[in-house]
């Protein structure tokens, strides 16, 4: 006799909330919220705590520029390897066209 499939949990990329889904059926077997956002007993708190979320926004910022300004580099690499590999074997078909196809 086959074992019954395990239900499968499944968890909120935005929220982070879990469902536990029935995998045959599909039916939500059960349901966790999400821990909740820490509240703050002090104004004083409150306010250190997004100063320091200001740094890492601009380090956030620092490596998305670099990685962006990385990015032309790498792609033409990319670009160069595949041109030196198209240029070594000339014989190869080139793909037919979409249009071709009709």
């Amino acid at each position: 006799m086959p074992k019954p499939l395990q239900p499968l949990d499944v968890v909120c990329p935005c929220c982070q909330g879990r469902l536990r889904v029935d995998r045959e059926t599909g039916a939500v077997l059960s349901h966790e919220e999400p821990p909740r956002q820490k509240i703050f007993e002090d104004f004083g708190d409150a306010v250190k705590s997004f100063q320091g979320e200001a740094g890492r926004r601009e380090q956030a910022f620092q490596k998305s520029l670099n990685e962006h300004k990385q990015q032309k580099d790498v792609l033409a690499k990319k670009f160069d390897e595949l041109f030196k590999k198209a240029k070594e074997d000339p014989n190869e078909a080139p793909p037919p066209r979409p249009f071709d196809l009709d």
